[in-house]
């Protein structure tokens, strides 16, 4: 997941797997979420007064702020989940089938911790005034929470566009170019791994390959694998000179680790390393490889 402005990795070539929260747009989800519910607010004290069921104007606002809350206090985990598992179009069938279920999995979290924390704040502020709050209908529970997990699917979903919107938008990107510092001195081709305290440097020609991840991408060297902030073009730019060419839309290759290569029958490759790795090559790269 990416960091937005307030970033725990590091921008350009090297980074560390970290994780903290995007202020810019966990800021927009709050706002947007307290304007939708001053409009559901005042939209039911309206049909109250036109000829609705009578409510107390307290009890409205009371009711729509509890909610809003608990969803705004839950985005932050929505946020590292999405990093946890990130949508791409470089993942295969099952692994969008793996990523969906874990999404899936989290939006029925979302909707019971969202419910169980709505309900202690109101039956907290009621029995401040002295009053009483029952969260079920009619002594059914399952009906009003049915109609609040149907709601916090569509907010989990929501506010998990918003995160992996920011995350890949030019503002975002304009952001942390614009603090960047020089990743490494003039001349020095070595790439700068960060994990926590601890600095590695690969040269070019450890690495054996390269796949882009989102706003990182995976650098692949001696059967490690190390995930950097960057973009894929950033990397193809600064490693050509040193051999790597593009055999995929999302992946790098070090040519002096190819061992072989494979078309396969719908013409694409089967690129077999040095190390016995076998990678998978596009037809519409392979001229650069065989070059």
């Amino acid at each position: 997941m990416t960091t937005g402005d307030n970033s725990g990795t590091s921008s350009g070539d090297g980074g560390t797997n970290c994780w903290r929260l995007a202020r810019v747009p966990f800021g927009l989800i709050a706002i947007v979420s307290f304007v939708i519910a001053a409009i559901n607010a005042t939209s039911a004290l309206l049909e109250s007064k036109t000829g609705g069921v009578a409510i107390d104007a307290r009890a409205a606002w009371f009711s729509e702020v509890s909610s809003v809350f608990m969803v705004v206090a839950l985005s932050p985990a929505v946020s590292w989940v999405l990093w946890k598992a990130p949508p791409s179009s470089r993942l295969s069938a099952p692994d969008w089938a793996k990523v969906a279920g874990i999404h899936l999995a989290a939006a029925c979290l979302f909707a019971v911790l969202h419910v169980i924390g709505m309900v202690a704040i109101r039956k907290f502020g009621y029995a401040a005034v002295g009053a009483s709050y029952t969260f079920a209908y009619q002594d059914d529970v399952l009906l009003p929470f049915f109609y609040e997990w149907r709601k916090d699917l569509l907010a989990y979903a929501g506010i998990a566009l918003g995160f992996w919107v920011w995350d890949a938008s030019p503002a975002q990107r304009a952001t942390e170019l614009a603090g960047r510092a020089p990743a490494f001195p003039v001349g020095d081709t070595r790439i700068e791994i960060r994990d926590g305290a601890r600095v590695t440097f690969l040269e070019p020609a450890q690495i054996s390959w390269i796949e882009a991840a989102g706003n990182y991408v995976e650098i692949h060297a001696g059967g490690a694998m190390h995930m950097v902030r960057g973009t894929l073009a950033g990397f193809e730019e600064r490693l050509a000179p040193h051999g790597f060419v593009r055999v995929h839309r999302s992946r790098l290759l070090n040519r002096a680790r190819l061992q072989s290569l494979k078309p396969t029958p719908s013409g694409d490759l089967e690129l077999m390393l040095d190390d016995g790795r076998v990678i998978a090559g596009s037809r519409r790269f392979r001229a650069a490889v065989e070059r």
